[in-house]
């Protein structure tokens, strides 16, 4: 094919410190050039802007101005490098970390772009680690259960702090005056689409797995909605849509303004929304049941394939059509995996060690890595629980914390480090074993994100504690490759794109030769330590011990006053 005759996609993943845009040939999947755009204004977890005024605990907001920059900054940086002509970008498609939401006006224009609403917090978007609303969650859920609410089966038995409605009833109850000045809330993932196209429109994967929407039964009822607070009734009819689009739909084209900005041509097919998670999926060569992706960075998502619909303890949610069509899509998650790694290196590790990786020209995290490899399992005599960030999956719980057992005066910081990363690959064998419990088997497991890039013993020390073998997706930008594939789809053959995600699975995706095989003598031991790491699991996780909310609730009346 001429290289005139070519044509190309945009994906961009939206993360949770940075935007990056990747250039796709979609006859391919070659990445012809990707572009990061690192957020102003990060995590707005310490100080609001302009206020100078430090949020309450478990407070994680973001600036949806940093979202508009990252379109603004990276597409055009990918077509300048590429030498790509606009005409030949046939289409564009976007993932985001959920749930992440903002109130917004009638226009779409978020609160905290106004100036009568810039100081309060609940003006903002609010990350998907934004933790603050658990109340709001324990109450939705306990009101859920006394009703007997059919939908929490499709949710693990809990719906999370993280998701929509427990943010949406704490903007209400903590800020009336901002959920009565929004016309809109919505996912940050659709709000993106609707400044691209200029139509508003609702993806099923964030309604499904973060709005307790189902393709057969919608949103739960009214009355529901009514118990929870009589002002939130409405909530759904006043301020969202229950028009809701499936992945790989073309929400519309790219707006003249946009298009001008971007550098791109006036219409431009641009896919659904969906989700950084699922869309990584078809991006990692999985379209069957059976297989796991595990999405590795600052945390994990798990997404199966599944024929049936399932009850699982403590899924993010099982959502027909959710990944892709035809399949029942799981999610089970931990909230702090990379990010753990990162607070030890930031907070705990000695300064000899910071100078010996600056001597070597190495990082810190590969100093750790190198020291902590030449370690057996079981060498250290640490056990320690990864809650750092609460946990997702299986207890749904955002009040639980972290733990190291069993610290001598002679620990290291390198049998710590291995410790934080094998509680890691203990917590995701947790959620393993919870799908397996009910009959949905996990064969295989696949691998994406950053970790997997960065960290071979971590890859190593998850194979043998789970006991399967690890592919390892051929992208390093496996979610903005996912949404290029979407966009090819949302283009459709007619312009050189694709009828379904299948087929351009089938030409865009790929995986690297390497795969992580379980060693059967360290399995071994990993398996005793497993067994330990469950009944501390359940010790402080399940009831009998909740000793870690207690001190959550100390430090939060110390801090107050």
């Amino acid at each position: 094919m001429a290289q005139s005759d070519k044509r190309y996609t945009i994906g961009i993943d939206f993360g949770t410190l940075s935007g990056r845009a990747v250039l796709v040939d979609v006859a391919t999947g070659e990445e012809v050039a990707t572009a990061v755009y690192e957020y102003a204004n990060g995590v707005i977890d310490r100080e609001l802007p302009g206020t100078g005024e430090p949020p309450p605990p478990d407070t994680a907001l973001q600036d949806p101005a940093d979202y508009l920059r990252t379109f603004e900054v990276t597409i055009p940086q990918v077509m300048r490098e590429s030498g790509v002509r606009p005409e030949q970008v046939i289409g564009i498609g976007i993932d985001f970390t959920a749930c992440t939401m903002l109130p917004t006006k009638a226009d779409g224009t978020p609160l905290c772009f106004l100036d009568e609403y810039r100081s309060n917090l609940h003006s903002w978007v609010k990350l998907w680690k934004h933790h603050s609303a658990q109340p709001y969650a324990n109450r939705l859920n306990e009101i859920a259960r006394e009703r007997g609410e059919n939908f929490l089966g499709r949710y693990g038995g809990k719906i999370s702090s993280e998701w929509f409605f427990p943010k949406a009833w704490q903007i209400l109850d903590e800020a009336p005056e901002i959920y009565a000045a929004a016309d809109r809330l919505i996912e940050a993932a659709d709000w993106v689409i609707w400044q691209l196209t200029g139509v508003e429109t609702r993806n099923a994967c964030t309604a499904g797995y973060k709005a307790i929407w189902s393709k057969r039964e919608g949103f739960p009822a009214r009355e529901f909605f009514a118990a929870l607070d009589p002002r939130l009734a409405d909530i759904v009819d006043e301020k969202m849509s229950r028009t809701i689009l499936p992945q790989g739909a073309r929400a519309g084209g790219l707006t003249p303004q946009m298009a001008e900005k971007l550098g791109l041509e006036p219409g431009t097919a641009v896919a659904v929304a969906n989700v950084d998670a699922h869309v990584a999926v078809p991006a990692a060569t999985v379209v069957t049941p059976n297989k796991m992706v595990m999405v590795m960075g600052t945390s994990i998502c798990h997404l199966v394939l599944g024929e049936e619909q399932l009850e699982v303890e403590g899924m993010c949610g099982v959502v027909e059509d959710g990944i892709l069509p035809g399949f029942y899509g799981y999610e089970a998650g931990q909230s702090a995996v990379g990010d753990i790694f990162g607070w030890y290196v930031d907070q705990g590790v000695p300064a000899r060690y910071a100078d010996e990786a600056r001597k070597r020209g190495i990082n810190l995290h590969q100093l750790l890595e190198e020291k902590a490899s030449k370690l057996a399992p079981g060498e250290s005599g640490l056990l320690a629980i990864d809650w750092w960030n609460g946990n997702r999956s299986v207890l749904v719980d955002a009040d639980l914390t972290g733990v190291i057992l069993g610290m001598t005066l002679a620990t290291t910081p390198e049998e710590i480090y291995r410790a934080l990363i094998e509680a890691t690959a203990f917590g995701t064998r947790v959620i393993i074993d919870a799908f397996e419990s009910k009959g949905l088997a996990i064969e295989e497991l696949y691998a994406c994100g950053g970790l997997p890039e960065r960290n071979q013993l971590l890859m190593q020390i998850y194979a043998d504690v789970t006991g399967r073998n690890i592919k390892v997706a051929r992208s390093s930008q496996t979610p903005a490759l996912g949404s290029a594939m979407f966009g090819a789809v949302a283009a459709g053959p007619e312009a050189g794109g694709y009828a379904t995600i299948t087929d351009a699975a089938a030409r865009m995706a790929g995986l690297k030769d390497v795969v992580y095989r379980p060693d059967p003598d360290r399995a071994v031991i990993y398996e005793e330590l497993y067994r330990e790491y469950v009944q501390l699991h359940d010790y402080f996780g399940r009831g009998p011990n909740d000793v870690m909310k207690r001190l959550k609730a100390l430090r939060a009346r110390v801090r107050q006053g």
